[in-house]
């Protein structure tokens, strides 16, 4: 199998996930959230243009958050607009898993030239039962075709799962084991990349999500708008680090 070896969890722990999930998702008595589109252009038109794409699931389109604003991608956005005329593009899909990203967006936002692209991916992968090892090759093939094209390429990991109040009490605990091993496989692959930089996404959600339920949506899944500003507050000094590197390298990538 190459440099990594398939790990299938056992097949009756995965199976009660597989289980919980279903029964969360189909609960009557909470709402389904709509996706939306992050997409923005934010800055004076007197300022250097810098184009961002990402790429990713639900926590980019950012179901449930109101105002819009308050969502990660256009929080990042907002914070360079200081420095720079900034296009923010989505093609994030909510329910994307890392082989859809590989499949139907890494082109999509090829296409659009960008100077950064910032990938948030691995949720579903986590919750849906993507073997970790098959997880890490399609990831690594994602990163791999974004780094060969753009600049600088921010990957968020995922944070800690077993703290969404949908899941029942029994999923939790597997559901932080698997993101935990999720998280761990992107951080694997980041540091193949050395115009690859990984937030730490686990650092927000760990204490703040399990404590305080106004951290998540309506739905009790989604992250809200407090939630997705904790998110920005991770992702800002990242998205600094992803210029500097862009700036270093923009003459050098195709």
């Amino acid at each position: 199998m190459g440099k990594w070896k398939l790990v299938r969890p056992p097949l009756t722990a995965m199976g009660l996930l597989a289980g919980q999930m279903m029964h969360a998702i189909n609960r009557a008595d909470l709402p389904s959230l709509e996706n939306q589109d992050p997409s923005c252009t934010v800055g004076d038109a007197s300022l250097p243009e810098l184009n961002i794409a990402f790429l990713g699931d639900s926590s980019v389109t950012a179901p449930g958050v109101t105002p819009l604003d308050h969502s990660w991608p256009r929080q990042v956005a907002l914070h360079l607009s200081d420095r720079y005329r900034v296009t923010a593009t989505s093609v994030a899909v909510g329910g994307a898993k890392v082989r859809d990203v590989l499949d139907e967006q890494v082109d999509r936002a090829l296409e659009l030239e960008p100077d950064i692209v910032y990938v948030s991916v691995g949720s579903n992968d986590a919750l849906r039962a993507t073997p970790v090892g098959r997880f890490e090759m399609d990831y690594d093939a994602m990163v791999a075709r974004l780094h060969e094209r753009v600049p600088a390429v921010g990957l968020s990991g995922i944070g800690d799962l077993g703290t969404i109040p949908r899941l029942p009490a029994p999923a939790r605990g597997l559901a932080r084991v698997r993101a935990r091993a999720i998280n761990a496989a992107v951080a694997r692959v980041a540091v193949n990349y050395d115009r690859a930089i990984k937030s730490n996404a686990w650092s927000a959600m760990e204490d703040v999500f399990l404590h305080d339920e106004s951290m998540f949506a309506d739905d009790l899944f989604h992250a809200s708008a407090n939630g997705h500003l904790l998110f920005a507050a991770v992702a800002r000094p990242v998205a600094d680090r992803l210029v500097e590197i862009w700036i270093e390298n923009r003459s050098r990538v195709p």
